[in-house]
């Protein structure tokens, strides 16, 4: 007995990559990405040269230093590099920062 063949209806190219893009593990990759994009350039050479690995979680930013004095500098900021970021986003992805 042959089993039944599949229909498959015409969508355009928009909509089947608007379909792959809204997947929740492409999001978070695409997130990731511009904010490791975005602390370079707002944080600047000197800082970014102390970063060793940017991660974005649950809406909370992970930030991997090797200079202790740094992180204890940046602490101090934290409000404002997330407002910072969030503005140049234009969405709130970032709601907590974590110095390491």
């Amino acid at each position: 007995m042959k089993s039944p063949k599949r229909k498959f209806e015409p969508q355009s190219l928009r909509k089947v990559l608007d379909d792959i893009t809204q997947s929740k593990a492409l999001k978070a990759g695409i997130a990731n990405a511009k904010v490791n994009e975005l602390w370079s350039q707002l944080m600047g050479e000197n800082i970014n040269r102390y970063t060793e690995k940017i991660i974005l979680k649950n809406k909370v930013l992970t930030i991997s230093l090797n200079s202790a004095p740094l992180r204890e500098e940046l602490t101090y900021g934290k409000e404002k590099i997330i407002r910072m970021m969030n503005e140049e986003l234009g969405v709130a992805l970032v709601e907590k920062i974590i110095f390491r």
